[in-house]
């Protein structure tokens, strides 16, 4: 994937640097530069681009459920993907206000 822009602040994000919101089933995705920035794109109303991740996350029980009520998850989940440097670290959300809260609370960091 060539460098993208952020979907909030329009800086430059690198293909192996940033976050990856992504709704498959949807075929719709969002980029951003820092965790910080996928909460006032949701709240503003998530502006989605055409498009899907660039590769698929490792297959992944937590995959299955949301990360916030641990609710069972269709093909409509939104996954949060972290790109570093080659790794990719993936959390799956019921929706996007879901991923926001996550976010908003510190992510993996809280």
């Amino acid at each position: 994937m060539s460098e993208a822009r952020c979907n909030w602040c329009g800086t430059a994000v690198g293909a192996d640097d940033g976050y990856r919101a992504a709704e498959q089933a949807g075929e719709r995705l969002a980029v951003f530069c820092r965790l910080e920035h996928v909460v006032p794109w949701a709240i503003q109303g998530p502006h989605w681009d055409a498009g899907s991740l660039p590769q698929e996350p490792p297959q992944d029980d937590a995959l299955e459920r949301c990360a916030v009520c641990a609710t069972t998850l269709d093909d409509t989940r939104v996954l949060l993907v972290h790109h570093r440097g080659e790794h990719r670290i993936a959390d799956a959300f019921c929706g996007v206000e879901h991923c926001a809260s996550w976010a908003r609370a510190g992510g993996r960091w809280r």
